[in-house]
């Protein structure tokens, strides 16, 4: 059982709080709540936008290299853009592996 004021981290806890409080920790910004969100809260719906790997998949994709278009493309991707950044995250790997080559 929580006493008072614990901030739960897993599946069960309300997102919503937990990253307002995360906020609100010295040291913690939007990018490590959204992970923590994403990651150990389960959230389908967290699009890492400011994320440095997200940003140079979507400039492969011909996206412009900024915050607010990354997050216009991602908006109809909604509820399920944890799907989108993770298979960003992706994206790198499967390029450099395909330039590669036999």
């Amino acid at each position: 059982m929580l006493a008072a004021g614990e901030l739960r981290l897993d599946g069960g806890g309300d997102g919503d709080d937990a990253r307002d409080r995360l906020l609100a920790l010295p040291g913690i910004g939007p990018w490590t709540a959204g992970y923590v969100a994403m990651r150990a809260l389960g959230d389908d719906d967290v699009f890492l936008a400011e994320d440095l790997g997200v940003r140079h998949a979507l400039r492969r994709l011909g996206v412009a290299d900024d915050v607010k278009a990354a997050r216009a493309l991602a908006a109809p991707w909604a509820p399920w853009r944890s799907y989108a950044t993770q298979h960003l995250w992706q994206a790198p790997q499967d390029a450099a592996l395909a330039s590669s080559g036999p």
